[in-house]
């Protein structure tokens, strides 16, 4: 088993994942929805980057551009800098074993007709990772490393829990030994008991494989407890990149800000305000003009609402997008 890597030896990590400019534009009707409009980051090799903001700021669709799951409109992914996303299908499937999912529905995302142990070996057969003589047993291996007893590997996803099938999730992603897994919200349909397991779970992986996670949630809670690094969206953009306990103790953003004050306090002792924003978020088909949070700021001013602020060095390994951060 590999040691735990602490924060200040990530820094030193090479980068694993380097995307610059990333775009993904839908159409709907006449008009374009910019889901994803020019987002910049790197992941280093073995660390968790957090990717948090509201529902539909375009936080799922970044996690599966970077595993061309879906085809970006612009920009650049470089995975073990190697660019991704202008090679062709054939010699993806080259990296789709280096580079996995684990989807927030675990009952959605596995097939109702395959048995568990048929889901986990599934992988193992399309990229030959394994003889088939040895499938049987390397799939009772990944069983139990992720906790599930040997004895569920001949019964169907609807006979088991929701935290026993997401482990079922984990086992398949780890079957083909990826270096790099998008987890997106792994944990937001589970019971608050269960969250902990499965989360307690993929931190162990991570150390004793030398994983590199996105992990992908509404929960800043969640992201915090295993996170090295967050970043903040917006309508489709990065409003705020720091270390976890850095964005907790100084937010810079004012949508960061309000997003932390709406976590629930366990004490009535230290009670955090509470910043209610105004309005709802704007469509992603018309967004508004120069930083789009101006419109729900409580700190926006005329300038605010024609300059696009740039992504810019706040402290040491923390940038934000904001004129008056």
């Amino acid at each position: 088993m590999t040691q735990a890597i602490s924060v200040n030896e990530k820094t030193k990590q090479k980068e694993l994942l380097k995307v610059e400019n990333l775009t993904k534009h839908f159409a709907s009707g006449n008009q374009l929805v910019k889901a994803v409009d020019g987002v910049s980051f790197t992941i280093r090799e073995g660390e968790t980057l957090g990717l948090v903001g509201e529902s539909g700021c375009g936080k799922s669709t970044t996690g599966r551009l970077t595993l061309r799951l879906i085809e970006p409109t612009s920009g650049s992914v470089e995975f073990d800098e190697k660019e991704i996303t202008t090679i062709s299908r054939r010699k993806m499937k080259q990296h789709q074993k280096d580079m996995q999912i684990i989807f927030q529905d675990p009952f959605a995302s596995l097939d109702p007709r395959k048995t568990i142990g048929e889901t986990i070996a599934r992988p193992l057969a399309i990229h030959k990772i394994v003889p088939p003589k040895e499938r049987f047993g390397r799939v009772l291996e990944l069983m139990e490393r992720v906790g599930l007893d040997p004895k569920w590997v001949n019964r169907y996803p609807h006979e088991l829990d929701g935290g026993r099938r997401q482990r079922v999730g984990i086992a398949k992603a780890l079957s083909v030994n990826p270096r790099y897994i998008v987890c997106d919200e792994p944990v937001s349909a589970l019971d608050v008991s269960i969250q902990a397991q499965v989360l307690n779970l993929m931190k162990d992986l991570q150390e004793e494989l030398g994983l590199t996670y996105l992990f992908i949630s509404h929960d800043l809670s969640v992201v915090k407890h295993i996170s090295d690094r967050i970043i903040v969206m917006y309508l489709g953009t990065i409003v705020e990149v720091s270390g976890s306990d850095e964005l907790f103790l100084n937010p810079k953003h004012p949508y960061t800000q309000a997003l932390l004050s709406a976590i629930p306090q366990p004490t009535l002792e230290k009670k955090t305000e509470k910043i209610i924003l105004k309005g709802d978020v704007p469509s992603p088909k018309n967004p508004p003009s120069g930083c789009r949070f101006h419109t729900r700021c409580p700190f926006a001013t005329d300038l605010c609402k024609v300059e696009v602020p740039e992504l810019r060095s706040v402290g040491d390994e923390h940038e934000a997008a904001c004129h008056y951060a």
